[in-house]
């Protein structure tokens, strides 16, 4: 089958790993050039990923079958409508089902509508000063949010980046005013406390499969400090679920990702793809942070290496609606994944810098190596303003696959690199088991 994927990050590198491990002919559209998907092409096309028309040129002189698009963006502007209108099967949602991520308001408005479990109290503004009345309100106790796409970089919470009501309107101003995210509106929601955690699904617009739970960890620094970022890592446990969860809070969370996708039907936006819910485990139970159309990024990385059903499969299943006759299953093991990152990243990141990987010392010691915005020029590679490229680990155990993680980052190389070496370490998951037990009570 001649598959296309869009995008070339990470996200998408370990699409395209799973795409040829099922037996698929790849093609690639992407901004950048992505080495390891490069290598795993038998074509590639440097492109910008929102093009419709371009990409279907492509992909009808490629003579494409089944199309799967990696980021936001392309879903947004249009690309599957455009590739299904002219007979090409696509495993990722339309314009209209991806606006569950695209606007958080359409999200917000749609559990309300549907009375679907999870929401927090929330409302939209246009103007700073209704805005400020409505943060008083909640005692400045806010997440500031863009409606629209920021590369999840754009939410700033309360206790986190603002410590008072003050900074939450500044905010929340320059956000409209700036139209942040696109519009000049922006979302205020309470803070909810807890734990978040990513619980991603294959749909196929009726039912949905979910996959193990991952936890992201999107501050830049160890313990949690710095700006937000697109994800530093993230890990995955053995048993499906994660260290500080319960089984009950896993089925919760599905149970949320399974009344959306029928909301969206009802709304006639059928929802065809992964989708995934980033959600906080709270002494209240589960509560929505919001909804993505797409595998996220880091999070495929955790839960594609250890897939154990033909992914391409599992694709057409999607497409044709039949995912409820598909038995789909994962290895039961346990995954870290380290991203490596620019210097300044999430800051003023350098740009243009040379990285050196060891692909064969990697390799032989058990690392997965997933590549991201970077560009290759005569064989060297250098870092991009985004993430560089990410590790991951797999084992029995959390820790044990930290520890493989970390041996293999000793074989990338650069003086102007960063990474979060905290993620997956003991102390850290035992610090989200007792933060949980302490809310819980």
């Amino acid at each position: 089958m001649r598959v296309l994927v869009i995008g070339g990050g990470a996200r998408e590198h370990a699409i395209c790993k799973a795409v040829c491990d099922s037996g698929g002919e790849l093609y690639s559209v992407m901004k950048n050039l992505n080495p390891g998907i490069k290598r795993l092409a038998k074509d590639c096309f440097i492109h910008n990923e929102t093009d419709a028309e371009k990409v279907l040129e492509y992909a009808l002189k490629k003579k494409i079958e089944l199309a799967i698009i990696g980021p936001e963006a392309p879903e947004e502007a249009g690309v599957t409508n455009v590739l299904e209108e002219n007979g090409i099967k696509v495993a990722s949602p339309s314009k209209e089902a991806a606006e569950i991520e695209t606007s958080k308001e359409f999200m917000r408005n749609l559990m309300e509508k549907y009375k679907i479990k999870g929401s927090v109290k929330c409302r939209v503004f246009s103007d700073a000063e209704m805005a400020k009345e409505f943060i008083e309100m909640l005692d400045g106790e806010v997440a500031v949010k863009p409606i629209g796409l920021t590369g999840g970089k754009g939410v700033k919470v309360a206790g986190d980046h603002f410590n008072s009501i003050e900074e939450a309107v500044k905010y929340a101003k320059e956000v409209i005013e700036k139209k942040i995210g696109g519009h000049s509106k922006v979302l205020i929601e309470e803070k909810v406390v807890g734990e978040e955690f990513t619980l991603q699904a294959f749909c196929d617009g009726n039912a949905i499969y979910p996959m193990p739970a991952v936890q992201d960890h999107k501050r830049l620094l160890p313990g949690d400090k710095g700006p937000n970022t697109g994800g530093m890592g993230s890990y995955s446990h053995k048993s499906g679920i994660l260290p500080f969860m319960t089984p009950d809070d896993y089925e919760e969370a599905a149970t949320i990702l399974q009344k959306i996708v029928e909301a969206l039907k009802k709304e006639g936006r059928q929802y065809k793809g992964v989708i995934y819910g980033q959600f906080m485990l709270t002494a209240s139970g589960v509560k929505v942070i919001e909804i993505n159309a797409r595998f996220g990024d880091p999070e495929a990385m955790n839960v594609l290496p250890l897939l154990k059903t033909n992914y391409l499969e599992i694709c057409m299943a999607m497409v044709e609606g039949n995912l409820s006759n598909k038995k789909i299953s994962f290895e039961n093991k346990s995954t870290v994944c380290k991203y490596v990152v620019p210097e300044g990243y999430g800051i003023k990141p350098v740009a243009g810098k040379e990285i050196k990987v060891n692909e064969e010392k990697i390799r032989e010691n058990g690392g997965l190596l997933f590549y991201a915005s970077v560009n290759e020029e005569n064989g060297k590679i250098y870092t991009t303003t985004s993430r560089s490229l990410a590790i991951v680990g797999i084992a029995e155990e959390i820790e044990e696959a930290e520890k493989i993680c970390e041996k293999c980052l000793q074989f990338v190389e650069g003086e102007h690199i960063f990474i979060r070496h905290d993620i997956g370490k003991k102390e850290l998951i035992e610090k989200r088991i007792k933060h949980m037990e302490m809310l819980r009570g």
